[in-house]
């Protein structure tokens, strides 16, 4: 082993749909040795790592729109009036949504 170019091995151990996966890969790019692949994706391959504070911010701001409109539509289902400042809440929270959607989109350009 002294006399390789490479001269220590890795191991690592996968799932059988893991290695099903890995092997898909390869097939795409039709290469045989895994790990001439292997070895070429821990080097030169990448990772994505996206932010997603700003859909979380929107999703609960859905979510608690969600629950003020069906406190509202129970409200009115049975019977009782529609306040105005409830209407102004949903207002102002759709108001927030629109911005966090604007900032989300033009954080991707």
């Amino acid at each position: 082993m002294a006399n390789r170019k490479r001269n220590i091995q890795m191991k690592f151990w996968v799932t059988e749909e893991e290695k099903r996966l890995i092997e898909e890969k390869m097939a795409q790019l039709h290469t045989k040795r895994s790990g001439a692949y292997l070895r070429k994706i821990a080097i030169d391959g990448y990772i994505i790592q996206v932010d997603t504070t700003d859909i979380k911010e929107m999703t609960r701001a859905l979510s608690a729109i969600g629950r003020n409109i069906n406190q509202i539509a129970k409200r009115l289902n049975a019977g009782g009036p529609a306040y105005q400042a409830d209407m102004e809440e949903i207002r102002e929270r759709m108001e927030q949504i629109w911005q966090l959607q604007r900032r989300i989109l033009l954080s991707q350009r």
